[in-house]
């Protein structure tokens, strides 16, 4: 004899009253709109004169002028902002090496290891997120499942 058993169904209710869940969204938030915002600044230099934050050796070895850089960082922070929107599971990861590799320039350059250190903060919240949302990626709709 086989009868159809569903899944424990989560109510939106129970979900959004989740404090991880409201985790994931406040990450996913952040972690989309701050990329996208500082993204466009690159090419505006309205928050700060970003220039100055690339390191020397990378400015060396990148091709054009530290602006040049600069531009080619927006438009990788404006990407990495729209997969976290997209697709937080692989986003989170993104931001996550990116700020990695953000935290390497800045130790290169002396007086900026505070940022360095907040910037480490921000890649374990992206760490967090990808987490979170490998956690909330299959929030549907219950599946029947056969019992026998």
């Amino acid at each position: 004899m086989s009868s159809t058993a569903h899944a424990p169904a989560t109510s939106r209710h129970s979900l959004a009253a989740d404090p991880a869940y409201q985790a994931f969204w406040i990450l996913r938030t952040g972690f989309t709109v701050a990329p996208i915002l500082f993204g466009l600044d690159k090419f505006a230099n309205l928050l700060v004169d970003w220039p100055i934050y690339l390191a020397p050796w990378i400015n060396d070895v990148a091709p054009g002028s530290a602006q040049d850089a600069m531009y080619a960082v927006g438009v990788i922070e404006i990407v990495a902002g729209l997969t976290v929107a997209v697709a937080p599971r692989f986003g989170g990861w993104l931001v996550a090496a990116w700020l990695a590799g953000i935290i390497v320039n800045l130790l290169t350059i002396p007086g900026h290891y505070d940022i360095a250190l907040r910037d480490f903060g921000l890649l374990l919240g992206a760490v967090a997120l990808a987490r979170l949302a490998e956690r909330y990626r299959t929030v549907r709709q219950p599946r029947p499942t056969q019992v026998r």
